[in-house]
């Protein structure tokens, strides 16, 4: 059967190429309208609405766009926006706690978020723009993603560039009321069901003074998240000719720590979406946007750690054990072990480890965002002008009130440190990361003394009130002036904008590593409370750490003051016991030396023509851009008398680009279309990654970045083509290719502390470490020295351009098809349709490596024979999926409409793995391969008022992800929800 399109498609194709235009001459205007006029407009609705709709503002496209349009009012394929985007072909999303934060296009998370065409700032120091978590999907209209730019198109992106549209109040025919009002219940939270609220209101009016119109749209969310993340390292070695208690007859990695990581986020949101749009006669429009964000996220987590762990490997034989093969890097046989698998870690005798120990981390973000819009457009009958002045303004605050305690065994012997041995197992069994308290030993604590205030001293409390200040002021002005030729109009315009941000950490960090400063819990037992209990409520395991003692996070969060002053009492009466001088700890200060404070301005100029040749179509031009740039940091030295001396570092920097774009479009028949498309553009560093500042964690795990301002601006060339072929009304089959070659990549480079491979000691004089990493003061030596206290030599981070090029190729393969025109042949079953898309993309190149940790070579000469081995590869790009797909079953008709989308994406390099920020093993961990299954069910009542119910993560996936190599060495994992909406949505 041979299809043509449809007029329901064509009308549509219509209606949408005068919807988001934005520029046309008069004559165009009235020949459009005219061409929607003559065509006999048959009403559809829902699902197909706007799939349609999309699909044909694809077709008529000039360059590679992918277009997802509002179901209704507020009613996006998904109530999360990174999950909205993940319906895109070429787009995979990763996730914290099961909700999706972060976008890859096409491999990528350097992409661009606009909000009706205007640039927005995050809430960190990065260059993507407004988190997706805090926006609501309930007040966007449309998501549209740019593949191959135009000249006219910003610069900053790698994969794409994402637009989030809202309703535009001139394109209203009819009044717009809209109220929705949801309930979302997580599988896994406490705390019951949250709510979700929102509505808009929209207008216009024809008046003497010509046409106004409003809208308001706004959406009100509470949102609880859980996942549970235990994570188990085994990167040491016995060998079996060490003559260690331990010993067996092979050589196997032995436990050397564990975490059970209970993780909760408590998201409130508050969005607010406005637009005033005057159309005063024909040719004149003018607007004014302005979009709102409020959301606070409080996170209250917590850690059960077994410590000290490593201290019992030449004595705790394990009991079973699993082969791990840790497969090839960069050609490299890396050879297989064994490892520990099940069995238990006594206490050591003089009762010093393995240390268990709480931490509480209440942390939050409260961010502040806005971007305003006023601009006009005025066209005449060869030209036409648009003049627009932007801003966008992302101020956050992070509050944090971080707590440890050790635990106190009564059972075993004590000393003056204020650690001591409590005895764990462990069963790695069937994939399950598990371990908990041995309770067949003889020095086990019972519940009670878990749960008892007396057996609790305070080791660390960590506070935070950092801030960070983003904006970017923007002023544009384009011209299109109109020709009766093959090149149709020449578009060109100048954009002036200035970017900040400013990031001041406010911190106060005490660590206590003796008897005699720590206070026992007894003195602060008002603000102690149980940890949660339900660990194994994801899987059903049955070995965790249920009690233990918290600082408690709800007064935390209410009082912060107050606790602080509780610990101070604490800490008050506990001198006066043991007549320690141990100081109250202080409210938290500014960190002159991580404060900084980046301004850029950016100049930019871009010419483009437009053109029409018989079956051909597109544009090419060119834009050229100057940044300026200047960096703020504080330099700290020391005078005579050792005290710090802080003065100002400025520098100074600036770079230009041309840019280069063109797009070719082909309408090689009435239903396939060929594309083109080569591009040039520009990733710029993140703002941190310029700064001069330095910032020291507590942890000796975490590296400390280090900042580069000779960072220079990645370069990236860009090839695109692709088929398209429109099959059947609202069908499509597509076909693409693309083709990005990335030089001045900027990469990670990481320099470890050397570890003796016997003793797993670092250096622990300073101020120097010769053998690598840097030497942080207050950091606690903790395993990694023979002695309590602080200041060992941790790893660094920098970011650093690859002096190589990187080649990144794709596939991108898209269906679509719906069976609505068989109504007669296949009555109810006319209702269902079909989505689906799979891409498949690599990379090549770059010269830059991970080097393995001086431990983990101990390993590898185990696992290979080769002496003193130095195992590196070759950086892979993070977050990069080499295939995924995703699959969408729809059934809309008598008023019921349901779909049910399945998302897999294949294993990917990643750089989340819990509570640490430096690489396991020297490498990043690989996030195995992952499907998820979604689902909604929603009727339509009556005309106005709609019932539904959404589920995400129905099958409840975990996260796995391992050491060294896909399928390798298990280390972590990711235990999530399975999150249920369900509500009534009533349109006027």
């Amino acid at each position: 059967m041979e299809f043509k399109l449809s007029q329901v498609s064509l009308a549509l194709m219509t209606l949408t190429a005068l919807n988001v235009a934005t520029s046309v001459s008069a004559q165009q205007v009235a020949d459009n309208e005219k061409m929607a006029k003559d065509v006999e407009v048959i009403e559809v609705s829902g699902i197909r609405q706007s799939l349609a709709s999309a699909l044909a503002e694809k077709r008529s496209s000039d360059n590679l766009v992918e277009v997802i349009q509002a179901v209704d009012i507020g009613k996006l394929p998904d109530q999360n926006l990174a999950e909205v985007l993940e319906n895109v072909t070429g787009v995979q999303i990763t996730r914290e706690a099961g909700v999706g934060t972060g976008v890859q296009i096409r491999g990528t998370n350097a992409n661009r978020t606009e909000i009706n065409g205007v640039s927005t700032v995050g809430s960190g120091s990065g260059r993507s723009g407004i988190n997706f978590e805090d926006v609501s999907a309930a007040i966007i209209a449309a998501v549209e993603v740019t593949k191959a730019p135009e000249a006219k198109t910003i610069e900053g992106s790698v994969g794409g560039t994402i637009n989030l549209r809202t309703i535009r109040p001139l394109q209203l025919s009819d009044p717009l009321i809209s109220l929705r009002a949801q309930g979302e219940d997580s599988s896994l939270t406490t705390d019951g069901i949250m709510p979700r609220l929102s509505g808009a209101f929209g207008n216009n009016w024809q008046t003497n003074s010509g046409k106004f119109g409003v809208v308001v749209s706004g959406s009100y969310s509470k949102q609880d998240v859980t996942a549970f993340r235990p994570r188990v390292d085994r990167d040491n070695s016995v060998a079996a000719d060490s003559g260690v208690a331990s010993a067996q007859t092979f050589d196997y990695l032995p436990i050397q720590f564990l975490n059970q990581d209970y993780d909760n986020y408590e998201y409130e949101t508050v969005n607010i979406a406005g637009t005033l749009e005057w159309a005063p006669n024909e040719n004149t429009k003018l607007y004014f946007d302005a979009v709102l964000n409020d959301q606070k996220r409080r996170q209250e987590s917590s850690r059960v750690q077994a410590s000290g762990v490593s201290d019992l490997r030449n004595v705790a034989a394990p009991d079973d054990f699993e082969t791990v093969n840790f497969g090839t890097l960069d050609g490299q046989n890396l050879g297989s072990i064994q490892a520990a698998l099940r069995g238990v870690i006594p206490v050591e005798d003089g009762g010093a480890d393995p240390n268990l120990r709480f931490s509480g981390d209440t942390n939050s973000r409260i961010t502040k965002s806005e971007i305003f819009r006023l601009g006009g457009d005025w066209t005449g009958e060869k030209v036409s002008i648009s003049i627009e002045a932007s801003s966008s303004s992302s101020d956050s605050t992070t509050p944090s009130f971080n707590t440890t305690l050790n635990f106190i065994n009564p059972n075993a012997e004590i000393n003056s440190s204020n650690e001591n041995g409590t005895p764990f197992e462990y069963d790695l069994t069937n994939g399950a990361l598990a371990f908990g308290i041995a309770t067949g030993e003889a020095n086990a604590p019972t519940t009670a003394q878990l749960l008892d205030p007396a057996n609790v001293v305070l080791r660390d409390v960590n506070i935070g009130q950092d801030t960070t200040k983003n904006s970017e002021d923007a002023f544009r002005t384009d011209v299109t002036y109109y020709l009766d030729d093959i090149i149709t109009s020449v578009d060109l315009g100048y954009r002036f904008n200035k970017t900040s941000s400013v990031s001041d950490e406010i911190r106060s960090n005490v660590g206590l590593r003796s008897m005699a400063e720590s206070p026992s819990g007894d003195l602060f037992a008002s603000i102690l409370t149980p940890g949660p209990d339900n660990f194994n409520a994801a899987d059903g395991r049955e070995l965790f750490v249920g009690d233990f003692l918290l600082v408690n996070p709800e007064m935390v969060a209410s009082d912060p003051d107050g606790v602080l002053a509780v610990i101070n009492s604490a800490i008050e009466a506990n001198n006066a016991q043991t007549g320690s001088t141990r100081g109250p700890i202080s409210s938290p200060t500014s960190q002159v030396s991580a404060f900084f404070d980046i301004a850029e301005k950016t100049h930019a100029l871009y010419a483009q023509a437009n053109f029409e040749y018989d079956m051909f179509r597109g544009n090419a031009g060119v834009r050229y851009l100057k940044t300026n740039v200047s960096s703020l940091g504080n330099s700290v030295t020391k005078d005579a008398n050792g005290n710090d001396i802080v003065s100002k570092v400025t520098t100074k920097g600036d770079y230009d680009f041309i840019l280069p774009r063109l797009n070719l479009v082909a309408n090689v028949s009435d239903d396939v279309i060929l594309r083109g498309g080569w591009s040039k553009d520009i990733r710029r560093p993140n703002f941190d990654e310029l700064s001069t500042s330095v910032t020291y964690s507590t942890s000796p795990n975490a590296s400390v970045s280090i900042g580069n301002p000779g960072l220079v601006p990645e370069e990236v060339d860009s090839f695109d083509i692709s088929a398209e072929w429109y099959f059947a009304p609202s069908a499509l089959v597509s076909v693409g290719y693309f083709h990005k070659k990335r030089s001045d990549l900027h990469v990670t480079k990481q320099v470890d502390p050397y570890e003796d491979p016997q003793t797993g000691y670092r250096d622990t004089t300073g101020p120097v470490c010769e053998q690598g990493g840097i030497f942080n003061p207050i950091a606690d030596i903790n395993v990694f020295g023979p002695n309590v206290g602080v200041g060992v030599c941790v790893p660094t981070q920098t970011r650093i351009n690859d002096s190589g090029t990187t080649t990144q190729q794709g596939m991108e393969v898209a269906f679509q098809y719906e069976l609505s025109a068989f109504e007669d042949e296949l009555g109810w079953a006319s209702g269902f349709g079909v989505l689906a898309n799979y891409t498949n993309q690599k990379f090549s190149g770059g010269e830059s490596v991970d080097n393995a940790i001086s431990r983990a070579n101990a390993v590898f000469e185990l696992t290979t024979g080769i002496e003193d081995i130095e195992v590196s590869a070759r950086q892979s790009l993070i977050d990069l999926s080499e295939n995924s797909y995703n699959f969408t079953l729809y059934y809309e008709k008598y008023g019921l409409s349901a779909r049910a989308r399945y998302t897999w994406r294949e294993a990917y390099r990643s750089t989340d793995f819990g509570s640490t920020s430096s690489f396991p093993w020297g490498f990043p961990v690989v996030q195995e391969d992952r499907g998820q299954l979604n689902a909604s069910v929603s009727y339509d009542v009556n005309d106005q008022l709609n019932v539904g119910v959404e589920a995400v993560n129905l099958t409840e996936s975990d996260v796995t992800q391992s050491c060294v190599n896909e399928g390798a060495l298990l280390c972590y994992q990711g235990l999530t929800d399975r999150r249920i909406t369900f509500g009534v949505s009533y349109k006027y």
